[in-house]
């Protein structure tokens, strides 16, 4: 206790030296003259482990007023936060949920304040309840309000980094007794810039061959999204419902060039224009009855069409352009009923969860030529999911028992230019069990150990026999054959004074992973696309958070190897990686954070990603007129280290890829809420991971 007490007290007066400093040389700037007082009021967030679930709680920390949720999330223990997008370390496929019902989109979390948070719980182990893909969950509860009338919430984000961009979302909701209406929407208008060069390296014909390109590729982007329902909550009893509507437009453009061997490089110009929209329609109904019975009905539907269009020219050659358009259509209904009730001095979950899935992809090649070997073609993919999952956990004094098992029956068809692919096209029968327990020494010390048998389907988008032109000697496919994954996953959770340490072991029968291979042609051609692979993974990492006064450090070392053998060639070089998240909690309202990372080279599935040994991430930010007012400044990649190099060698086909994403950045954060309050809407996904997979 004296070393971390003489730790914070050099750390405090670190911080006023360095304010009377940057006085003396900026004596106007207000941010610098706050920090001439430190003055400790708020504390660390509480994480403890809760049964399965880590639980934070945020009233009273040094959180409680950063900014808005994602600021919050950023901070705390094995969650990761890049542009707006939540990872769990070590985890795949999360899902998220607010209140209850389930995240549709970043911007939800971008709309709620930090100051209106109650707590944040991360379930390592979910059960069967969930989809068996489900890799984590992440459950965030927001604080009850009940002020009748009008509620509004308006968020602006403007960011500069090669490019402008900006962002605007407001919320409206009027509530008067047991009814809410609200209606939502938002505006986005991105744009990017990414540059690299690819180098493929093989032995054709007997001889050793080069084929190059070089990419400068810009992404203007404009979407928007309007969303208006209802709900109605009277006594045990609630149901309501939304419709949703999303646009999106985008041209880009790539000038580049590409190369064979020696030869003079020929330029390159690729224009794609995209045309999108989706509807959704989601409703829900909770009841409550005999004080323990809990009903729960949810229902989606999702309608949604893409219009893609690629002009490739070369404008100082004789080539011929290669044009190419393409319609992508998706229809998709769900629906999830279960039961909650007492059991045996527990609980016991009992449900279904029935989809249907139809989505088309019209690829049109329109250069005669290149046709003869990209051929146009009409594929469909249908499936029908039917799904019964029942779960039971007890307390066993200081043992937590959970148990649960889930039963999916899936009839999948694949066409091809209306006819059926009998091959590809199949009827499975899965069963997923899990089972989780939980020893706890005290209110600071657990540990767990589970089990989870999971299926994991592959995306649609892979889901295709379409080639795709990339360039005069490289094509792209999906494949209609590959096999869902079968992965076994055993998972050690333990918790003391601290530190936190999570053991990550799984075994994946046809997972999938992308390769670059020569493709039957009468000229040169590479063609990347993915295929069925076994590989066993482990992930390891050692979590440290305690508070420190006025400082809240969170560090996090990890590990990932994996076992993987493909065509000969062993792809098992460990990455090594580190998180290191700083809070500093000032007075009148200030918070400013710090966050370093790094990892080294190695190997995740086909790809050697390439080494950053350390970046840096930082912002500062402030609440006005009781905490309705947030802004914050953020600065993100602040040394432009980040490498995103990778590189690839399969079937005799090796791959370096430089490339430099728009990383570094300034962004300003502002948000207003008039009269916030928290939504008592409860609906759910009915089938969150088909919804992932469109």
């Amino acid at each position: 206790m004296k070393i971390t007490n003489a730790i914070s007290l050099m750390l405090c007066m670190f911080l006023h030296v360095t304010s009377v400093w940057g006085q003396s040389v900026e004596p106007t700037d207000s941010i610098i003259h706050e920090l001439q007082e430190v003055i400790v009021t708020a504390k660390q967030p509480a994480t403890k482990l809760v049964g399965s679930m880590l639980v934070t709680t945020i009233p009273g920390s040094n959180l409680a007023y950063i900014g808005n949720a994602l600021d919050v999330l950023a901070q705390l223990p094995m969650i990761k936060v890049e542009d707006n997008t939540v990872s769990i370390i070590g985890k795949n496929n999360i899902e998220i949920y607010i209140d209850g019902r389930p995240m549709r989109d970043n911007q939800e979390l971008q709309q709620i304040l930090s100051s209106n948070l109650k707590k944040v719980e991360l379930l390592m182990a979910p059960g069967a309840a969930y989809e068996s893909t489900t890799g984590a969950v992440l459950k965030i509860t927001t604080k009850r309000n009940f002020i009748q009338g009008l509620s509004l919430t308006d968020q602006f984000q403007l960011t500069r980094r090669r490019k402008w961009s900006l962002t605007d979302l407001l919320g409206l909701s009027y509530q008067a007794g047991n009814w809410e209406l609200f209606l939502n929407g938002s505006v986005n208008r991105s744009n990017s810039f990414i540059k690299g060069t690819t180098t493929n390296r093989l032995i054709y014909n007997g001889q050793e061959t080069v084929v190059g390109s070089r990419q400068n590729n810009v992404y203007p982007t404009t979407a928007g999204s309007v969303k208006a329902g209802f709900n109605h909550a009277k006594g045990s009893q609630s149901w309501g419902a939304y419709y949703r509507y999303n646009p999106e437009k985008g041209d880009f453009s790539n000038d580049g060039a590409e190369w064979l061997d020696d030869n003079i490089p020929l330029l390159r110009r690729i224009d794609r224009r995209i045309r999108a929209h989706s509807h959704s329609v989601s409703l829900y109904y909770e009841n409550t009855f005999s004080d323990k019975y809990l009903l729960h009905f949810d229902g989606d539907f999702r309608q949604s069409r893409n219009n893609n269009s690629v002009a490739t020219t070369y404008p100082e050659s004789t080539n011929p352009d290669v044009n190419s358009h393409d319609l992508r259509k998706s229809t998709f209904w769900a629906g999830k009923l279960y039961l909650t009730f007492p059991l045996g001095k527990g609980n016991f979950t009992v449900g279904t969860q029935d989809s249907y899935t139809h989505t088309s992809l019209d690829y049109r090649m329109l250069n005669e030529q290149v046709s003869q070997y990209i051929p146009s073609s009409l594929t469909d993919a249908k499936q029908t999911s039917s799904a019964l999952f029942a779960s039971w956990a007890r307390m066993f004094g200081k043992l937590s028992l959970s148990v649960g098992a889930r039963y999916e029956y899936v009839d999948y068809d694949f066409l091809v230019n209306s006819k059926r692919d009998e091959e590809v096209s199949r009827r499975d029968h899965l069963l997923t069990p899990d089972v989780s327990l939980i020893y706890s020494f005290n209110d600071d010390s657990q540990i767990s150990l589970s089990y989870k048998l999971a299926t994991v389907k592959p995306p649609y988008s892979q889901l295709t026999s379409s080639l795709s032109y990339t360039g005069l000697h490289e094509i792209e496919e999906g494949n209609p054959a590959l096999r869902d994954e079968k992965m076994h996953d055993v998972q050690l959770f333990g918790m003391w004074n601290g530190f936190m340490l999570q053991a990550d072991f799984t075994r994946s029968l046809d997972a999938y992973a992308f390769v670059k291979q020569l493709y039957p042609a009468d000229n040169l051609q590479l063609l990347m696309h993915p295929v069925n692979i076994d590989v066993s993974a482990l992930n390891l990492y050692l979590v440290w958070s305690k508070p420190i006064h006025c400082w809240t450090p969170n560090a996090t070392f990890g590990m990932y190897k994996q076992w993987l053998t493909l065509d000969n060639t062993s792809y098992k070089k460990p990455i090594f990686s580190y998180y290191f998240d700083n809070t500093f909690s000032l007075p009148h309202g200030w918070m400013i954070t710090a966050n370093f990372n790094g990892q080294t080279q190695g190997d995740m599935h086909t790809n050697c990603f390439g080494t950053t040994w350390f970046a840096m991430d930082a912002s500062v930010g402030k609440t006005f007129f009781h905490k309705s007012l947030a802004v914050k400044l953020t600065a993100t990649d602040i040394f432009n280290t980040v490498n995103n190099n990778w590189t690839m060698n399969t079937y005799g086909v090796f791959v370096d890829k430089h490339q430099s994403y728009d990383g570094r950045g300034i962004s300003l954060n502002i948000i207003y809420n008039f009269q916030p309050r928290k939504s008592k809407y409860k609906g759910s996904s009915a089938a969150e991971e088909e919804l992932k997979r469109l």
